[in-house]
């Protein structure tokens, strides 16, 4: 459970960032925007934020659960939140009310302009939730480790033969069994020629002897995410497999190499593509270089060639390059990483080197 004091600043800041919405309320929708703000990890709720005052709703089924998890004052109530809240906010004459225009569908829309001002707002709370806590990168360091704990274990019993959702499902499984709540996406397992997709399903294609298997994956722990890219080879890998490797392996240690506060995302990505670009490979990077992660496993900042971010020390990235030929297959290869003071740390323990296993068909 997040700390009350955590909870409190950050209700304050996202009080203190109604006057860039020129805004006297701020309507929270966002079920993650609103878990970061109180606590609450339960499925149905709506947030006031006030200048001085904050103003939580769900309903009857979490009466005992916010009562636990809540840091704002807490009202239970039946029937559509929306209808409520538009109630409330008119009541007290609110006009200009700020929503999250990425959260709210229409017909919710509808019900609260009938009486109420609305001003869209994007990614308020979503600036706010940018840079981490020291609470907040500890749980993504556990959610890491428990990440990579899965992998190893999944990985002794991978060999040629075995489908891919079925080593998807054994490696889900093994991250079940090391503490994670669930993944923190779809795992990602593609063999031979599907490697050349970024994010292929897996399906039930075998695993080929003699073949690349690219495996993404990521565990949720206490909410928070984690985000690891892995290469086997089922079996000795031919030459262009290891310079390809060799190749993307340098992008990403070079991107790592240039993670540090003030630099501009975009420079980071250009990093990478810089030395994509040396090998030949750059066109194949089809791409960004990675994303931020934390309670959602995609979150601000993008690491790519348009973002406007610059990094602040205590913001969890991902640094992931890759290479991608069709017909051949692609590698790619993704850490954790969170800026640091003086640069960055990778939070990810597992080697980066191309993993050789077993290739015998089962």
């Amino acid at each position: 459970m997040t700390s009350g004091h955590l909870i409190s600043e950050r209700l304050l800041q996202a009080a203190a960032a109604l006057k860039e919405a020129n805004a006297e309320a701020l309507l929270v929708s966002n079920l993650v925007n609103i878990r970061y703000l109180t606590g609450f990890t339960g499925s149905n709720a709506l947030l006031i934020v006030l200048p001085d005052r904050f103003v939580f709703w769900t309903d009857p089924r979490y009466t005992l659960q916010a009562k636990a998890e809540v840091g704002a004052e807490t009202l239970i109530e039946r029937g559509p939140l929306y209808l409520v809240a538009e109630k409330w906010l008119a009541r007290r004459r609110f006009r200009a009310v700020g929503f999250e225009r990425e959260s709210l569908r229409f017909d919710q829309f509808e019900i609260l302009t009938k009486r109420l001002k609305l001003l869209p707002v994007s990614g308020l709370v979503e600036r706010i939730r940018m840079v981490k806590s020291a609470d907040e990168i500890e749980k993504i360091r556990a959610a890491v480790r428990t990440n990579s704990k899965a992998f190893d274990l999944a990985v002794k019993s991978v060999k040629a033969g075995m489908t891919e959702s079925a080593f998807a499902g054994l490696i889900d499984y093994r991250m079940r069994q090391a503490g994670a709540e669930g993944t923190a996406f779809e795992t990602i397992v593609s063999s031979g020629t599907r490697t050349a997709l970024p994010h292929a399903r897996p399906d039930n294609t075998p695993l080929a002897a003699g073949g690349l298997v690219l495996v993404d994956m990521g565990a949720r722990q206490d909410g928070y995410t984690s985000d690891m890219t892995r290469m086997l080879h089922l079996g000795e890998p031919k030459r262009k497999t290891r310079e390809v490797y060799a190749a993307v392996l340098e992008a990403q240690l070079a991107a790592i190499d240039a993670v540090r506060p003030g630099i501009a995302a975009s420079k980071v990505d250009g990093v990478a593509r810089g030395v994509l670009e040396r090998h030949g490979w750059a066109d194949q990077f089809v791409h960004s270089t990675g994303h931020g992660l934390g309670l959602e496993i995609h979150e601000d900042p993008r690491i790519g060639k348009k973002s406007k971010a610059r990094l602040e020390a205590g913001m969890v990235i991902t640094i992931e390059p890759g290479v991608y030929l069709e017909g051949w297959g692609g590698i790619r290869i993704e850490d954790t990483v969170v800026v640091t003071a003086s640069g960055c740390e990778v939070l990810t323990p597992t080697p980066k080197g191309l993993r050789i296993v077993n290739s015998t068909v089962t």
